[in-house]
């Protein structure tokens, strides 16, 4: 086992060779060659797999703005202190691509070995992120110039240590990203069954033409009509309602209570108030109220009210509702149709986006009177018992990503500082 001893502290400047990227008008981009934005760097610990990007660089410029294994991108401004010095590490070269203009790039210099994977996590740490806090906050504006970065560190251990500490993490990371995309997958396949039974009207369609449904039991084909016909100008599958949100749903607007009663110490009701507590399908932020107002039950769908209006997650737990959130309910607590349901009425949540004055809303009379088509509740029952498993394990893989997250932020530290040692020998997570 390397000694705590090996571990090196060394100025950035002694480690790496930092460059800013290409800043080009905005008609150079959208056809020609790869490159790393912003946002690419801002938002991902490691840089893209497929850089979506295109510029229109010139041979000089691919030369000396190119992107290989190794390099770390650093945000080098941005509108806040927290956004300041994130950064991105890339694990491949990328043929003929070129970075961005407020980013900066740092390379390894060739006597020195840097593991990217360990980089990566160094960079994303909280030592590092707490000295670029510090020398951020000294600055009038958020920017970072390589005065900065040559007053800042790194540590490094021997590289068989680095490896072992970046494939622990990473192997967290890379479960955490296939249960992302799994998800994905799962929606896709939950939406595609909705699409194809309320608006497309698949199976009434091949009833018509004699054909027996695809994927469904006779059961379930037997509840959907053979026909179709036109109820209030519309044509609907014979036996289906025109109706509106109020009279097959129960909607609760949120009401934020007192400042003074939210808190973050598990006293009280979660507490959901806005855009920012909504991730992929459910809640994420952990805010508790003391003396809620209004109420969502587990299996409500959560809605964004304000800007931006449509925004859905589903509530797994009783919850409080603030006044950006609203919480809706169909008659027969079906969690899966509520949800997909009002997906469907994305193109209605946006006019309300856009004919906000200052930023977009919807009000509870407005909510309420959006129309929808209403089949029968058999099915709807059909549905819940088609989908509601699917939704379940989309529920079961957001929450062990966030075990898995939690696992990756409490070793991070400990395993940079050396608090937690780690075998010489690369290794990877039990079960990951």
């Amino acid at each position: 086992m390397a000694s705590i001893n090996e571990w090196k502290t060394f100025a950035l400047n002694d480690v790496f060779d930092y460059i800013s990227g290409l800043s080009k008008p905005r008609s150079e981009f959208g056809f020609g060659h790869g490159f790393v934005t912003f946002k690419d760097v801002l938002d991902n610990i490691f840089v893209p797999n497929e850089l979506t990007a295109l510029v229109n660089s010139t041979e000089k410029e691919r030369s000396r703005c190119s992107v290989r294994r190794g390099d770390v991108f650093l945000t080098r401004t941005s509108e806040t202190q927290e956004d300041l010095g994130m950064s991105s590490v890339a694990l491949k070269d990328y043929e003929n691509a070129t970075f961005n203009g407020f980013t900066k790039r740092l390379r390894p210099k060739p006597s020195i070995n840097v593991v990217p994977e360990y980089a990566a996590y160094f960079f994303r740490g909280p030592k590092f992120r707490r000295e670029m806090s510090a020398m951020s906050s000294l600055s009038t504006r958020a920017s970072l110039n390589n005065g900065m970065l040559d007053r800042l560190t790194i540590v490094l251990p021997p590289e068989r240590i680095q490896s072992s500490i970046g494939n622990i993490l990473k192997s967290l990371d890379d479960k955490i990203e296939l249960n992302r995309r799994m998800n994905e997958t799962l929606e896709e396949t939950a939406r595609a069954i909705f699409k194809s039974w309320f608006i497309d009207f698949d199976p009434v369609r091949a009833k018509m033409d004699g054909r027996q449904p695809e994927g469904m039991d006779a059961a379930t084909a037997a509840l959907f009509p053979d026909s179709f016909e036109h109820v209030d100008g519309q044509l609907v599958p014979q036996g289906w309602k025109v109706g509106k949100v109020k009279d097959e749903f129960t909607l609760t607007m949120g009401q934020s209570p007192p400042g003074s009663t939210y808190n973050e110490h598990a006293e009280g009701l979660p507490f959901f108030q806005g855009r920012r507590d909504f991730g992929f399908r459910f809640p994420t932020r952990r805010v508790f109220c003391t003396a809620p107002t209004r109420f969502a039950e587990a299996g409500d769908t959560l809605i964004s009210v304000r800007a931006p209006v449509g925004d859905l997650n589903m509530a797994t737990e009783r919850c409080c509702v603030g006044r950006g959130v609203a919480a809706i309910r169909h008659r027969t607590a079906s969690r899966s149709y509520t949800y997909y349901a009002m997906q469907n009425l994305g193109e209605d949540f946006a006019r309300y986006e856009a004919e906000g004055t200052v930023f977009g809303s919807i009000n509870k009379t407005n909510f309420q009177s959006l129309e929808l088509l209403v089949p029968g509740d058999s099915l709807v029952e059909a549905f819940e018992n088609r989908v509601g498993s699917i939704d379940q394990r989309i529920e079961n893989l957001t929450q062990e990503s966030r075990n898995l997250a939690a696992l990756r932020d409490t070793l991070l530290p400990k395993l940079l500082s050396g608090e937690l040692r780690v075998p010489e020998a690369e290794q990877e997570v039990d079960g990951v």
